[in-house]
């Protein structure tokens, strides 16, 4: 099988695809044939990624959306369909990290963090699913974390969107799997990106983005007759 088409003709959309992961998810779908919708809040920042993924020929719509918003997830998922075909793969991936004690943390970073990290996952995927199950085909992967399993000091609100998140997975994949969709979960530790440093980690040793579209890469290439409901990835040496 010719792994870098295997998607011709199917279209992935990928939310926080502007950098990092999202990019590099975006970038990965695209080299295996896939026309790719990419959504961010920031334009210049989409836009410069668009053009970086239509330099390499890849099919590409750039949609300025903010995921927490119902209204603009509605025109993203319209427009996608109106420009690229109806979606065939949802890569929830937009995410952001507060941290800090819990005590002293705000309502304001508590709603950002969930809306974006969690919220944001229902929302598209509400928007998707109807399609998908009249098509009776189709993926979604949540982009979660490690983070999602372990509790760490200064972590609640990240942990709590990721925990939540990896409970939505569950109970997605168990309501559209019998309609032919299979929905996972990828759980990432520490990714070197400029968008989320980590003080003291040497970053050579650390996870990079194009690890986590591997991954991606390998939920898309599973036989038609399995389900891999959750993938940790982790880095070989302790950063």
């Amino acid at each position: 099988m010719n792994r870098e088409n295997v998607l011709h003709g199917q279209v992935a959309l990928v939310t926080g695809a502007s950098r990092g992961i999202g990019l590099a998810i975006a970038r990965r779908l695209g080299q295996m044939g896939a026309r790719v919708s990419l959504c961010a809040r920031k334009k210049p920042d989409l836009e410069r990624a668009a053009s970086d993924l239509r330099a390499a020929e890849i099919e590409v719509l750039a949609v300025p959306t903010d995921v927490t918003r119902s209204d603009e997830v509605s025109h993203l998922v319209a427009e996608t369909q109106r420009t690229l075909g109806s979606v065939d793969i949802l890569v929830n991936n937009a995410g952001i990290g507060i941290f800090g004690p819990f005590h002293i943390e705000t309502d304001e970073n508590w709603n950002s963090v969930l809306d974006t990290n969690l919220k944001s996952a229902f929302l598209t995927s509400r928007a998707v699913a109807p399609e998908m199950i009249r098509r009776k085909s189709g993926h979604i992967i949540n982009i979660s974390s490690l983070a999602g399993k372990s509790a760490f000091a200064n972590g609640a609100i990240y942990c709590a969107s990721k925990w939540g998140l990896l409970g939505l997975t569950g109970c997605m994949a168990e309501e559209l799997r019998p309609h032919g969709i299979r929905v996972s979960a990828i759980c990432p530790g520490s990714v070197a990106t400029e968008f989320s440093p980590h003080a003291g980690k040497d970053p050579s040793k650390m996870l990079q983005p194009d690890d986590v579209a591997h991954a991606v890469a390998a939920l898309m290439t599973q036989s038609p007759g399995s389900f891999i409901s959750e993938l940790d990835i982790r880095p070989t040496q302790k950063p």
